[in-house]
């Protein structure tokens, strides 16, 4: 953070000091009580009875035109004064926000017109002081000089003063940015305060239900460094940082309290997620035993490529059934601690293992079910099949007199595909996996074909 300047030295208190002894006086008999004529008549008193001498028409011309001089360069000096004083509270409010090189700038600018400031002001006092146009036996020569003098010190105290203006008009910018950032500190600083009373209200609720909530303790103590440094105040750690400080507070509180907020619910659905998957793990259980008929069928009446790719789905299943019911145990030890990620984690490997195992007993099942209808019916998958590249075949020839070679080589390849796979259900055993699978592949090039085609059509899909 960039050091505020060091307030110049304002000559106001110094022009103040420089009245003249015939003032002092007059005001120390005024101060006395004594009335004002007898007042005025003291000094002729004192001079022995004497009068005031009176110069004439011209002389006292020239002492009036040097006493409005000198009111014009006051009214200079004060306004520059004031002026200098209002900027020094826009340049510390930048100091106090803005650490860039423009700052920087321009509280080096505001230190050299300080010293310009300085300069008029100087010249400004030392005119007043040199001359005491109170005097009874002032001369009209030296009302002159005095005139001269003051009204240059006027005008250079004017000069200055639209100098103090320029600079004044190009800081808006920066001033603000500082004091939009200074608006925002209060109220920031307040957010974090309510957050953290929000969370710290929320643990206690959250204890007195039954639920220790310690990880969340935890990180909520973790900011109460964070908190004092907040109440130490920006001008012991910068506005940027404490606005900072204040934004991650708040965030960070925010998150603990939603958290403790949901956390009876979370362990709420922690203990139904125990229940339904123990009981999805028994399920399983039962459908893992029934793929050992399953697959003796598929062996006695199908040809080995049709089911040896499922011989390890029985042995597979069950391991993966016990290390389910394994991490199910070591899931309800972490819910009975509390430690609800830990116990988040293991009852999504548990899941992970269900639907593996699930999956591979499906299959079987499926298998069985899918060669079954193709050895009883196979005509029905080839029609299927045939559809779909007869369908492409009109959409690649629709507007057309030929077709595209990107289209018709991979529907020819197609075609020529499933008749081979036809060909492979001749004879004693044919392999009706390999039959199935062959269509299905064919069906996805023909897919592909026939998502191009509309994509570079602009058409849309079925």
């Amino acid at each position: 953070m960039t050091a505020t300047p060091a307030q110049p030295y304002s000559p106001l208190t110094r022009s103040r000091r420089g009245s003249t002894a015939a003032r002092a006086a007059f005001d120390t008999l005024a101060l006395m009580g004594l009335p004002l004529l007898v007042a005025l008549a003291l000094p002729a008193a004192f001079a022995g009875g004497g009068t005031r001498r009176w110069f004439g028409g011209r002389a006292e011309s020239q002492r009036a035109e040097a006493q409005a001089a000198k009111d014009a360069a006051a009214a200079a000096f004060y306004e520059l004064d004031t002026a200098q004083r209002d900027l020094r509270i826009s340049i510390d409010t930048i100091t106090a926000v803005d650490d860039s090189p423009a700052a920087r700038r321009a509280v080096t600018d505001f230190e050299s017109l300080g010293r310009r400031i300085d300069e008029a002001s100087g010249r400004y006092i030392n005119a007043v002081d040199a001359h005491d146009l109170d005097r009874d036996d002032l001369e009209a020569a030296a009302a002159n000089r005095a005139r001269t003098e003051l009204t240059a010190a006027k005008d250079q105290l004017g000069q200055v003063k639209q100098e103090l203006d320029r600079f004044e008009s190009g800081l808006g910018p920066l001033l603000g940015k500082a004091e939009t950032q200074l608006a925002r500190l209060a109220p920031a600083v307040e957010r974090a305060r309510q957050a953290l009373l929000a969370a710290s209200n929320a643990l206690d609720a959250v204890r007195a239900s039954g639920l220790r909530a310690d990880d969340l303790a935890g990180r909520l103590a973790k900011l109460g460094p964070e908190l004092t440094k907040l109440n130490q105040g920006a001008g012991q750690h910068g506005v940027p940082q404490t606005l900072e400080r204040a934004t991650q507070v708040a965030r960070e509180a925010e998150a603990i309290r939603a958290e403790a907020d949901g956390l009876p619910e979370r362990a709420a659905e922690i203990d139904h997620r125990l229940v339904s998957l123990r009981t999805r793990a028994q399920a399983l259980t039962t459908r893992a035993g029934q793929v050992d008929p399953v697959l003796s069928e598929l062996r006695r009446r199908f040809s080995a490529a049709c089911w040896q790719d499922l011989q390890h789905v029985p042995d597979q299943a069950g391991e993966n059934v016990r290390q389910a019911e394994a991490k199910l145990k070591e899931a309800q030890a972490a819910r009975d601690a509390q430690r609800w990620p830990d116990a988040t984690s293991l009852l999504s490997t548990v899941r992970a293992l269900l639907n593996t195992t699930d999956e591979a007993v499906s299959a079987a099942g499926d298998r069985l079910r899918r060669l079954n209808a193709v050895q009883k019916d196979p005509q029905q998958e080839i029609d299927r099949t045939r559809f779909a590249i007869r369908d492409a075949q009109r959409l690649a020839m629709s507007g057309r007199s030929t077709p595209d070679p990107r289209d018709a080589r991979p529907l020819d390849d197609a075609v020529a595909r499933l008749d081979r796979a036809i060909a492979t259900l001749e004879g004693r055993h044919p392999d009706y996996w390999h039959f199935l699978t062959e269509t299905e592949a064919v069906r996805q090039s023909v897919s592909r074909v026939v998502s191009r085609i509309r994509e570079e059509r602009g058409t849309p899909g079925h």
